[in-house]
């Protein structure tokens, strides 16, 4: 099981998309491009996985991006949220360079504007 789908049952990522910032871009060129002057564009933090627009699609992102890197192993202690543009992790993670690598891909997804890591504890080792 991976991150997307322990978070978000149900959700699945396109199989011609590998990553959410391509589903992010694809989703910005579409509403750039429709003719009608009227439609909003869909905010970055609210872009769901298919370019639809989605109450909770900067977390889905975070966690597809999480998926897509090896590094960071679904542990089954850390949750992914967003608040607007803020994502939110909590949890437990086994170390300090686990929930740094964790926030560094979180604040690579477009639409992040913050990462609060502050519900986040370091399992002790041992």
């Amino acid at each position: 099981m991976g991150w997307l789908s322990r978070l978000f049952p149900g959700s699945k990522k396109k199989e011609d998309s590998k990553t959410a910032p391509a589903a992010t871009a694809a989703a910005k060129s579409t509403a750039k491009a429709a003719p009608a002057a009227s439609e909003a564009e869909i905010p970055p933090e609210r872009v769901g996985l298919d370019g639809e627009y989605d109450d909770s699609g900067l977390a889905k992102r975070v966690a597809l991006a999480f998926d897509d890197d090896s590094t960071l192993e679904d542990l089954g202690r850390l949750w992914v949220a967003q608040t607007s543009s803020k994502v939110v992790l909590k949890g437990e993670v086994p170390s300090q360079d686990y929930l740094n690598k964790a926030i560094s891909v979180a604040r690579s997804v477009d639409g992040a504007t913050e990462v609060d890591a502050s519900q986040v504890k370091i399992m002790a080792q041992g």
